[in-house]
């Protein structure tokens, strides 16, 4: 009976494991993502840290798995994992692959969104505290990965691009554009909190959305903002439209995913 128990409890794991956790596309590059097998389910959850910053980790079948987002300026090298469990820590190797990125460039009619000017570099200094403090959000509740394309379109900036505005390198490109027409409606990949809402420099008006364990996902460039701080979407739900607001050539969404605090390629969550 022992043994019966134990077996059905196994089956129960399993099902859950892989009925409720989708996971993004492993592609350990700078910008990607690297799944990491941790210990066993039947062990307590352990706690990762990549770089000093939590990582997300999920049940997958009969072990934990680590979520683990690669930072777009990462060398090409062997990273590690700091894993605690049970009071013990381990270190688990990350290979980090070399990743080539285009380049893309862009020419902006307001050359105060690309060269700001004083006042202008004192609120981007600001909204950078904001959204840092922002992306170190780890709330308790657990994410479910396996999101929906926001918005139909043409994939216009990949993430990754190195880009050139107006002749002036600036930095990657953090998100995935996607063009579509001003009202378009943008959908909620899947069940998050939103804690942000608002008018920033670059992305305009913008929402940012708690998936749960530091998996954040942020929309940019909204014509109008359909939610609230606080408010939870679920999956479909419509949270905005799409825009060109901040710096912008046309209207399209930018759409950023959030993993340890660092931006990865959205595209790696779709067409699984």
């Amino acid at each position: 009976m022992k043994y019966l128990a134990q077996s059905l409890l196994s089956l129960i794991m399993l099902i859950s494991s892989t009925t409720l956790f989708a996971f993004p596309k492993a592609n350990p590059v700078p910008g990607g993502v690297a799944l990491v097998p941790l210990g066993s389910v039947q062990q307590p959850k352990p706690q990762a840290y990549f770089q000093n910053k939590a990582v997300t980790i999920l049940p997958y079948y009969d072990h934990w798995l680590a979520v683990v987002g690669l930072p777009l300026e990462l060398a090409p090298s062997t990273a590690v994992l700091q894993v605690q469990t049970a009071g013990q820590w381990a270190n688990y190797p990350v290979t980090v692959k070399a990743k080539k990125y285009r380049t893309q460039r862009l020419r902006i009619r307001d050359k105060n969104k690309v060269t700001p000017n004083a006042a202008s570099s004192q609120r981007i200094v600001r909204e950078i505290a904001l959204t840092d403090r922002l992306k170190q959000t780890f709330s308790d509740f657990v994410p479910n990965l396996n999101f929906i394309r926001p918005v139909s379109g043409r994939d216009t900036g990949r993430f990754g691009m190195r880009r050139i505005m107006n002749g002036v390198p600036r930095q990657p490109h953090s998100g995935m554009d996607i063009a579509a027409v001003t009202g378009t409606p943008i959908k909620t990949p899947h069940r998050g909190r939103v804690i942000y809402t608002g008018s920033l420099f670059y992305t305009g008006n913008t929402v940012i959305l708690d998936h749960g364990q530091g998996v954040l996902s942020l929309y940019a460039h909204l014509n109008t903002i359909h939610t609230q701080v606080g408010k939870w979407l679920e999956q479909g739900e419509i949270l905005g439209t799409v825009g060109k607001t901040g710096r912008a050539t046309g209207p399209h969404l930018h759409w950023s995913i959030y993993l340890n605090q660092t931006s990865v390629d959205p595209s790696l969550f779709l067409n699984r």
